[in-house]
């Protein structure tokens, strides 16, 4: 028997049965109400509810600060880069440095950061993810000091391999960190942060060359390096608020720790402790012998079936990102403007800005969209986008080269392609391919295999920035960006063979969408996880 109320309910569309009001469907207030909407059947009060609504609200907003805090020696990578485009003009000038030298200079970072991430993976594993933050802040910090005042290219170099090792750590553990402390309905969002504080770096390093390049050569760049030194300051603050990772805390047999890092994570109680039941549960398959008496390098160096098509998404994904350009147009835009017809120093660095600007504002866009839209439908708009602005780009440089377009036409063209591509890489495959090689690894294997993941990232990022000006000098630079339009090409076909979508799954049944041969087990997982998502809301 209903309710008055609820009569009158059913005659306008909705009712008893839970389905939506006429006037509620079409967008309008019913002035009509069933009293199980007001009154739930555990006849919780309104304080309760409340109450649980301020506790959601509170973890969230501790969960997104941990995220900002982790994703600071983001900042250090993509300040770097993007004030080393600028420096390398004054510091040419300077230290009198010849083309390969500049080549060395800029390219050494990507292959001196591996050697941190290599080493990151073991000592998150040996001393906490949060303290390997730390130890990445003082790293670099020391590293930039050597840079400011480094009277020659050697001491230069110095300071480059201690503020790489620095960096290396830094980006290795950060998406590993944030993975491991969000729950799975923002993990993609909030495993994006360290690539918007790159972006964030390179455009800081941008608007820095343009700040100090009115200053004396001997000077300018030394100022721009040293600026580099604040954001790792921050650091030592951001370690007195950051807690460990409770995946980390399991591991280490420490599980009242971990629980009191959950109820702070999580909007309840109950979700706490059903997330480190989840935890321990492959925790304990791990002590158990799922991998036998191998270590953790032997099982990433001889894998298992299950574990080898886990490497290769995360290790292709990785390689991808960088062996597309995106470096080689970040590190020497200045070049490529010049090409295409700029000359001036202050419009090339202002052009450099702009790109700056872009790759901010899009990669914010893909941590609105990331959890919303999904991993893969992402990867294949930056992908495909990213393919037609290289090719693009290509055909701009050699009309230009060969004086069959206006210089004007050439400057907008390739400002526009570049923006473009840059836009393209920071909505999609930027951010989501550190997402993605967080969160596709079982808890044992996740540091270090993530680790090895920035090291191909770094090695193919290396590869790019300290051979392109030979490539240019002998194919042209339409040359080169004719052939980064192929390897984009080949990396929509990747992306649709290789990269599962992860959204909405929790760490623990991630690794179950790599495990089913025959697809059976993999179609059981998605109805489950729609089930609990449904439950959960």
């Amino acid at each position: 028997m209903m309710l008055p109320s609820a009569e009158l309910s059913a005659s306008n569309g909705g009712g008893a049965n839970g389905l939506p009001t006429l006037p509620d469907f079409m967008g309008g207030k019913s002035r009509y109400m069933r009293m199980d909407d007001v009154l739930p059947p555990e006849q919780e009060g309104e304080e309760d509810g409340g109450v649980r609504v301020r506790e959601r609200q509170s973890s969230r907003r501790y969960v997104f600060a941990c995220s900002v805090f982790a994703s600071l020696n983001s900042v250090l990578l993509g300040y770097d880069v993007g004030v080393m485009s600028g420096c390398i003009l004054f510091i040419q000038r300077d230290l009198h440095i010849n083309e390969v030298q500049q080549e060395v200079l800029v390219g050494c970072l990507s292959f001196i950061s591996l050697l941190g991430s290599l080493a990151g993976g073991r000592t998150s594993d040996a001393i906490g993810r949060k303290w390997t933050i730390g130890l990445a802040a003082v790293v670099f910090q020391a590293g930039a000091a050597v840079m400011t005042f480094a009277p020659s290219f050697r001491v230069l170099m110095i300071g480059r391999l201690l503020a790489g090792i620095g960096i290396g750590f830094g980006i290795m553990i950060a998406p590993v960190y944030i993975a491991e402390i969000s729950p799975a309905a923002s993990r993609g969002s909030l495993t994006s942060f360290p690539e918007i504080f790159i972006n964030l770096g390179i455009l800081l390093g941008y608007i820095s060359n343009y700040a100090f390049s009115g200053l004396s050569d001997h000077i300018n760049w030394r100022v721009m390096l040293a600026v580099g030194i604040l954001p790792s300051v921050s650091i030592a603050f951001a370690l007195l608020v950051i807690p460990e990772s409770p995946r980390w805390l399991v591991m280490q047999n420490r599980a009242d720790e971990a629980r009191a890092v959950l109820l702070k994570v999580t909007d309840s109680e109950d979700e706490a402790k059903e997330r480190l039941a989840e935890i321990e549960a492959a925790a304990a398959a791990t002590s158990a012998g799922k991998y036998g008496d191998k270590t953790v390098w032997q099982e990433l160096s001889t894998p298992s079936p299950v574990i080898a098509r886990m490497l290769v998404t995360g290790l292709g994904i990785q390689c991808f990102q960088q062996i597309t350009g995106i470096d080689a147009l970040v590190y020497y835009s200045p070049t490529i403007f010049r090409d295409a017809g700029i000359t001036t120093e202050s419009q090339l660095l202002a052009a450099t800005v702009a790109v700056g600007f872009f790759k901010t504002a899009f990669i914010a866009l893909a941590i609105v969209l990331i959890d919303r839209v999904g991993r893969k439908p992402l990867l294949y708009v930056s992908t495909i986008g990213m393919s037609v602005c290289l090719a693009v780009l290509s055909a701009a440089l050699f009309l230009l080269a060969h004086g069959w377009v206006s210089r004007g036409a050439g400057i907008a063209v390739a400002v526009l392609t570049v923006c473009g591509d840059v836009a393209f890489f920071s909505v999609g495959i930027g951010p989501i391919c550190w997402v993605v090689s967080s969160e596709i690894f079982p808890l044992r294997l996740r540091a270090q295999a993530a680790a090895l993941g920035a090291v191909s990232n770094r090695v193919t990022s290396g590869a790019v920035a300290m051979s392109f000006l030979s490539i240019c000098r002998a194919i042209s630079v339409a040359g080169a960006f004719s052939a980064f339009a192929i390897i984009s090409a080949l990396s929509v076909v990747f992306v649709h063979k290789f990269v599962p979508e992860t959204s909405g799954k929790t760490l623990e049944q991630i690794e179950l969408l790599f495990g089913g041969g025959d697809g059976e087990g993999r179609g059981d997982l998605e109805l489950d996880d729609v089930e609990q998502l449904v439950q959960k809301g």
